[in-house]
């Protein structure tokens, strides 16, 4: 073999090699398969219909173009947003002495990035979909990379009372998160049905594993948790809707929460509102927008109009920022959220990654991410 063979060899092999390695953690992220007395249940659902979820307004996930514009494939590659910050994202730190002690009547909440939020409700902790790694896909090698660090690592956090996850998607279910909480923690794990099957496969005890429908409600150490309605769809290899996906409600004693999950501006929300609001904190999801899939993740206004519709209080919004998922500027989620929430009259706040932010006495937004747009 002369050497230009040998060379084109030992290159093929190389690549070969990398893309093995590349593949290696696939086959665990995709996760279990429901199956047995979990497919029982998905079947029983008023949502299940003709093997797989369905949404109750129809959605359409990824339209290829819209009326007068380029197509998606063409604005990926010559669109001339901006959708990376400039410079580093401050992110803070919380401390674990900060954290330690939630107060019995306060309700705090720190965004740490993308859709994974600690809320402190009447001295409970609640892990809204954890997400650590570096990329939110089936590889670490490749996928959308965080643009931001995690303010905290995984062991530095206190005591959680539970996790709610809101549907099976990357970006909201991490492998290696969910196996490292299970090890760290004791909490419960709240989702929707059918994602229990992932879970499980990952190494949590079933025992740990609770799974709802919309509508139904499970008491977790002293708060309930009701699974709501979301318009959006699911797929860890393909959007094959065999999972639910869900936004929750979180309720003590005298605080409310809100989460959106990801989700289609849907009439749902008013009867969300109607049925567990008013709420004194509102987590919603205003970024990864796109005329190419309108129907399942909101805009910043519509964002509004869900918190308008919930009857929220407080408004922090989520889903922005950490990851690059969409064809708009990094900012212009929340600018546009801002503008509209002066227009309606909606409180806001928009903490860093690692801000800690009293539901009660929220600082104003102070425009931080202006400088590094």
């Amino acid at each position: 073999m002369g050497s230009r063979s040998l060379f084109t060899a030992l290159a093929v092999t190389g690549v070969a090699a990398s893309l093995a390695w590349a593949a290696r953690d696939i086959p665990s992220a995709l996760g279990g398969r429901p199956a047995g007395a979990r497919l029982d249940r998905m079947r029983q659902s008023p949502r299940y219909r003709d093997g797989a979820f369905q949404n109750e307004d129809p959605a359409s996930v990824a339209p290829t173009g819209v009326p007068g514009g380029r197509n998606m494939v063409s604005e990926l590659l010559f669109g001339r947003q901006r959708r990376r910050p400039s410079k580093p994202v401050p992110v803070v730190t919380p401390s674990f002495a900060e954290l330690a002690a939630p107060a019995a009547a306060g309700l705090r909440t720190t965004w740490l990035g993308h859709a994974t939020v600690l809320l402190e409700i009447e001295g409970r902790r609640v892990l809204f979909d954890p997400v650590w790694s570096e990329r939110c896909s089936p590889s670490s090698l490749a996928g959308p990379r965080r643009l931001h660090p995690v303010p905290l690592e995984l062991g530095e956090l206190p005591k959680i009372d539970a996790v709610v996850i809101s549907h099976d998607h990357y970006d909201h279910l991490d492998e290696a998160s969910i196996r490292t909480l299970a090890r760290l923690q004791e909490a419960s794990f709240l989702v929707p049905l059918g994602v229990g099957a992932h879970l499980e496969r990952w190494g949590v005890p079933s025992s740990r594993i609770v799974e709802l429908d919309w509508d139904e409600t499970a008491t977790i150490a002293g708060l309930g948790f009701t699974a709501t309605a979301a318009r959006h769809f699911s797929g860890r290899l393909r959007s094959d809707n065999a999972t639910l996906w869900a936004s929750w409600v979180v309720a003590g004693a005298d605080r409310k929460v809100f989460y959106t999950g990801d989700s289609g501006y849907f009439e749902g929300y008013t009867t969300i509102g109607a049925a567990h609001g008013p709420f004194d904190l509102a987590l919603i999801q205003i970024g990864a927008y796109a005329p190419y899939w309108p129907d399942i993740h909101m805009t910043p206004e519509e964002g509004v109009a869900a918190h308008v519709a919930v009857n929220g209080g407080l408004l922090v919004p989520v889903h922005w920022g950490t990851f690059n998922l969409a064809l708009h500027d990094w900012s212009e989620p929340v600018e546009r959220l801002l503008a509209e929430a002066a227009q309606c009259g909606v409180r806001v706040a928009v903490p860093r990654p690692g801000e800690v932010v009293d539901v009660d006495a929220p600082r104003m937004p102070d425009g931080w991410w202006r400088p590094i747009a």
